[in-house]
């Protein structure tokens, strides 16, 4: 019995996650988050994906854009095989119990806990006194994201964990203030050879949209020659690849790429280092780049052609957001009626 189910052994297991629609979605957030999520769709848990817009927002957006990176983020989940039958895929924004739920959570979270958050150190730096109440407080709506459904599994990146771990506090937090267990204490899921993608051109960086190095990342845009010439170019050291995982210590872009071949290939690290061990990067960049062609560009071609769609993912959108409002609703509801909400939700 998993962690999650030894914990919550009186929900549903439920799989919760979401992706700030930010525009330029690259080769980690597929990896690292959306091919996952289309892999947990068919383990027979129920599964809801979010574009979540109203974190977008902690910031400034241009209107148009953050209309157009929706479309464009939804367009990714469905070109990388997500399944709007199913799995629930929405917008927050049109389910309003998220944002309703956060509320709650703002009075349970303590400010102590929110001053510790490394994204808001990281984000509003020595300009906090100038960042949105938004952005500091948004983890509460991250954990009402999650719990509006009761989630009990949480896929995220590594940089994530501290949210979860947020949500389980709270969660904790309002169990025990209203001596009650309403809310599952949700585990995060951490997995894969590839959780956290680094750039093309420096090992040691996260890959990122924000890099001004374009060759830095695989754009989930790019097309099979601009895939090919990023894998060709991407930063190696001298030395062949050794025939263990050990043999890629203090070698930060080798180990990169080995980890990018083992998620698209499906397989361990370990067994692609058994496979690949001894050969130069001159052989073994042409294999990657070949398996990254065959496994992005399809998506590259798919995305584009629901984007010539807008009304398409739109209703898809719409009708996500119908299906989540109807597990939603009465958890808030019943939320409110812990609280003694006289009359809330009804």
């Amino acid at each position: 019995m998993s962690e999650a189910a030894q914990n919550n052994p009186a929900f549903t297991p439920r799989v919760f996650s979401g992706i700030q629609p930010s525009g330029g979605l690259t080769l980690g957030n597929y990896l690292g988050a959306i091919k996952r999520f289309v892999d947990m769709q068919g383990s027979g848990v129920e599964t809801i994906y979010c574009v979540v817009d109203m974190h977008a927002i902690t910031v400034w957006q241009d209107p148009e854009a953050l209309t157009r990176q929706t479309r464009e983020l939804t367009a990714g989940y469905l070109a990388a095989g997500l399944d709007p039958t199913q799995s629930i895929l929405f917008n927050q924004s049109q389910v309003a119990e998220h944002a309703q739920l956060a509320w709650i959570f703002n009075c349970v979270a303590r400010m102590g806990w929110m001053n510790r958050m490394t994204q808001w150190k990281d984000k509003a730096g020595k300009h906090a006194e100038k960042a949105s109440l938004g952005l500091f407080a948004y983890p509460a709506l991250m954990a009402a994201d999650i719990l509006i459904y009761h989630a009990t599994h949480v896929p995220v990146g590594e940089d994530q964990k501290q949210h979860v771990e947020l949500t389980r506090d709270i969660a904790i937090k309002f169990n025990h203030d209203f001596k009650t267990e309403f809310f599952p204490i949700t585990e995060p899921v951490i997995e894969g050879a590839a959780t956290r993608v680094m750039s093309l051109r420096d090992g040691s960086k996260k890959m990122s949209k924000s890099d001004p190095s374009d060759a830095s990342r695989i754009n989930m845009t790019d097309d099979a020659d601009a895939i090919a010439k990023k894998i060709r170019k991407a930063k190696t050291d001298p030395e062949p690849l050794p025939s263990d995982l050990d043999g890629l210590e203090g070698r930060p872009e080798a180990r990169n790429l080995v980890n990018i071949y083992a998620a698209l290939a499906e397989m361990p690290a370990a067994q692609v280092m058994a496979e690949m061990g001894g050969k130069p990067f001159s052989e073994f960049k042409p294999l990657l780049a070949d398996l990254a062609v065959a496994k992005l560009a399809p998506i590259s071609s798919e995305m584009a052609r629901y984007m010539q769609d807008p009304a398409e993912i739109d209703r898809i959108l719409s009708g996500g957001a119908d299906r989540a409002r109807a597990i939603a609703a009465p958890i808030l509801k019943k939320t409110y009626e812990i609280v003694g909400m006289v009359g809330a939700g009804a």
